[in-house]
This record gives structure tokens, sequence and C-alpha cells, in this order.
């Protein structure tokens, strides 16, 4: 038997594995970017929602969904941190003032922020 063959009808390329050609299936390549934000959440769909994964990634969908979930919570992620800090006051005439102090406000404020993302990307997932 031979080692490998194509199907002319189909173009596929068939491997002999034992007895047995298995196709030659290759999932396409994405050029999405996924940050930090779709890497947490590929972990955590991989352990929370195995069936959306498993469809996701069957329909070649999952590079491109992680890449928009990735986007819209930086977007977010960003959009807190600068409201929070408006709103409670933590400004640039306080960083010249007293540093340690701005420092501290704006750890306190990425946390909440990194907190209410993260609730809205999983749906109040762990």
């Amino acid at each position: 038997m031979k080692q490998s063959y194509t199907n002319e009808k189909t173009g596929i390329g068939y491997t002999l594995v034992g007895d047995v050609y298995l196709p030659n299936l290759v999932l396409p390549r994405s050029n999405e970017i996924i940050g930090l934000w779709g890497q947490r959440y590929l972990e955590y769909i991989k352990t929370h929602r195995r069936g959306f994964y498993t469809a996701l990634k069957m329909q070649c969908k999952l590079d491109k969904h992680l890449h928009e979930v990735d986007t819209r919570a930086n977007e977010m992620y960003e959009s807190l941190v600068a409201s929070i800090a408006k709103k409670e006051g933590n400004t640039e005439a306080l960083k010249a003032e007293d540093m340690m102090a701005w420092v501290a406000a704006m750890n306190d404020i990425a946390n909440r922020a990194r907190e209410i993302v993260w609730n809205e990307i999983t749906g109040g997932g762990e």
C-alpha cells in the first residue's frame, strides 16, 4: 500500500496510519492577535464552557471570537479606569502632590476595573 495519496475528486490528501488512510486535515491559521484578556478568556471557556469552546474551534471561529473579546475587554478596562479615576478625583494634581497616594489609588482602581471586566466577559464566572 502507498504511504499517502490524494483523492483526485476532492483534492484531499490521505496518509496511511496502520491499515487505515486518514485525511490530512489542517485548520486554517488566523492572523488575529489575542492579548491578555483573550488568553484568560480562552482558559475560562476551556475549563467552564467546553461545549462552547469545542463548537468555536470546530467552526474555525475561536481566534476571531477571542480577538473580539480581548478588544472589547481592553476598551472597557481603559474606559472604567479613566471614569473611576475622574469620579474619585484621582487627578494629575494629586499625582504631583502625593505620588504614593496617587499610585495606591490607581492600583485600587485598576483592581476594581479588572474585576468588573472579568465578571462582564465571563457572565459572573470564576
